[in-house]
């Protein structure tokens, strides 16, 4: 039998394109709740006990209601919201970080999806702390520019609406300046560092696609390291995995115009790139990837296929 997939939140940003995913696939079967019980906890239960693989692309609170309702052992959940990110007692489901995490992600019931910021933090700079290169105690400060998609329902539709201030749509927008923002304890706890990074998140004026920097101060690192070493570390860490790259020190090969870093580089893929610039003792890692793709539906897609022992690959683009 064909496994049975519901996607609790189809109508959101991350429900709609992990269903345009899954939609054309033959080898699962997709339940779809009828538009007007989409609110009726007891039909969304009878539809969450029933399906093998859940995706659950909700508030935190609506997520966590919803695995309350959980009954059957077999119910395999993807939670795509941050409400168990940082929970012993669910797995991370970031495939690529450790050697073991496949397995775990296999045997799971319960996984929670890694957030768009927090992978493209989690990604540069988990390596370089394993390696003991970085000090876990070590003061960061992380900026991310990220497409206006990741910042939900509300947002894509001011900036596509013709009536919104030309001064609001064509500018870039920090946001979260209470330095608190919700992505925080995953990236602190998944990178393996015991302090928060200062993080300065800004929303862009293009759909979706982001570029996640942290700048280092070489001197400070571990033992005589160079942009190079950084560099190799990742190349290192990362060696043979399909959705992830490291580029050479430098890189420029896909500037625009020659000159301007292209956070949409990676937009319609589930790849994440990873750029080390340096310039004496100072450098900075760049990770580039589609916010709605590596950063949210692409990296749950990629979670079930492990955990019902499809290609890794299927239904994702490298």
């Amino acid at each position: 039998m064909k496994p049975k997939i519901f996607i609790d939140g189809q109508a959101g940003t991350t429900g709609l394109m992990i269903h345009e995913r899954l939609g054309c696939r033959e080898d699962i079967e997709i339940l779809t709740i009828p538009e007007e019980k989409r609110k009726d906890l007891g039909e969304k239960k009878k539809y969450l006990n029933e399906a093998d693989v859940v995706f659950l692309c909700l508030p935190d609170g609506a997520a966590r209601e919803s695995v309350s309702l959980v009954e059957n052992p077999r119910t395999r959940i993807i939670d795509a919201s941050t409400a168990h990110r940082t929970d012993p007692e669910w797995t991370y489901g970031f495939a690529e970080l450790l050697p073991s995490r496949r397995e775990e992600i296999r045997s799971t019931t319960r996984l929670s999806n890694p957030g768009c910021h927090a992978t493209g933090f989690i990604a540069a700079l988990f390596p370089l702390v394993k390696a003991g290169l970085l000090s876990p105690e070590e003061d960061l400060v992380c900026t991310s520019l990220s497409g206006y998609s990741g910042a939900g329902k509300t947002l894509i539709e001011k900036y596509a609406d013709p009536g919104t201030d030309r001064d609001f749509r064509e500018g870039p927008h920090h946001y979260a300046l209470s330095l608190n923002h919700k992505h925080l304890p995953e990236m602190m706890r998944m990178a393996g560092l015991s302090r928060p990074p200062l993080f300065l998140p800004t929303v862009g004026p293009f759909y979706k696609g982001m570029v996640v920097s942290v700048p280092l101060f070489l001197p400070r690192l571990k033992g005589k390291v160079t942009g190079k070493d950084v560099r190799e570390c990742l190349a290192g860490h990362y060696d043979g995995e399909p959705f992830i790259r490291v580029l050479p020190l430098g890189d420029q090969s896909d500037f625009i115009d020659g000159t301007f870093f292209h956070p949409q580089g990676c937009n319609d893929t589930n790849r994440l790139d990873l750029f080390v610039y340096a310039n004496g003792d100072q450098a900075v890692v760049m990770s580039r990837l589609d916010n709605l793709g590596k950063g949210a539906s692409g990296a749950a897609v990629q979670n079930m296929n492990i955990m019902l022992g499809f290609p890794e690959d299927r239904s994702l683009e490298s």
